[in-house]
């Protein structure tokens, strides 16, 4: 699969693009390892099940599926991140999901020369008032008046446009499993009204850095030790990855080396006794 011109253009200039019942043929499969790996992992790092009173997180997520971990080798999803990245696209970590509550709208980076974007997976029907993704057209473009005003002053909509955030407009991307959202890191997105327990995982992608600017994807890799993990990416995700898929990951796995001296210190101020 490839994206045709006019799907490209959509995307660079909308920041976003969604595919509906793209995967309906995989949905069981999806859901099935979507619980399974959660109920091994429980909540997330800290080990405590998911109870809808705040958002649980699994970082990296597929990784922990070989099931899953064909996704990035379908030839779907492979063909709609190597028509918007280039073929030499890199997989990022993943994350795996049951959302609580608004969101609250933000982007998932601001980048500027390297483009990030999201893949994401909702696993249950999800209208406007329910939990769907919203996004903001064109709020990715860093540079555009626009996009740089929203970047300063969304946060504080209440204030400066006396409009609460469920009242900014935007477009509602109301999904049913097997859809799938695809939108650029810098996006400004949020959703509103949903449940305490919205399952939804998705996969980061890029462009390969130059090497002159990889310490940048270093610095990137940094976030993901928060979730007390040594490598960006889970064993299966490695050790059942064939040549075309280690292509996306070889980058990645060359410059993670210091993610595992981070774990470790975050794991250790977690510890430590509040002071005070």
């Amino acid at each position: 699969m490839q994206l045709t011109t006019q799907q490209i253009a959509f995307f660079q200039t909308h920041g976003f693009i969604a595919f509906p019942g793209l995967l309906k043929d995989r949905i069981e499969e999806i859901i099935r390892e979507f619980h399974a790996i959660f109920k091994t992992r429980g909540g997330g790092h800290d080990g405590l099940p998911h109870d809808g009173s705040k958002r649980s997180c699994i970082v990296p997520f597929l990784d922990q599926s070989a099931v899953l971990c064909t996704l990035l080798d379908d030839p779907r999803i492979h063909g709609i991140a190597a028509s918007l990245l280039g073929d030499d696209f890199n997989y990022m970590p993943s994350d795996g999901n049951f959302y609580s509550g608004d969101t609250g709208w933000h982007s998932d980076g601001w980048h500027r020369e390297t483009m990030h974007l999201k893949i994401a997976f909702y696993l249950d029907p999800l209208t406007r008032d329910t939990g769907c993704l919203r996004v903001i057209p064109g709020s990715h473009r860093i540079g555009d008046k626009f996009a740089d005003d929203l970047q300063a002053q969304l946060s504080k909509s209440g204030k400066l446009w006396n409009v609460e955030g469920r009242d900014v407009p935007a477009i509602a991307l109301e999904t049913n499993p097997g859809d799938i959202l695809v939108f650029n890191h810098n996006t400004k997105h949020a959703a509103f009204g949903g449940s305490g327990y919205r399952r939804m995982f998705t996969m980061n992608l890029c462009q390969r850095y130059p090497e002159a600017r990889v310490q940048e994807l270093r610095d990137y890799l940094n976030g993901v030790s928060r979730f007390w993990v040594e490598r960006a990416y889970g064993e299966i995700m490695m050790n059942t990855a064939g040549p075309d898929r280690f292509r996306h990951l070889e980058q990645v796995m060359a410059n993670d080396g210091h993610i595992a001296e981070l774990s470790r210190k975050a794991r250790e101020a977690m510890a430590e006794p509040s002071r005070g």
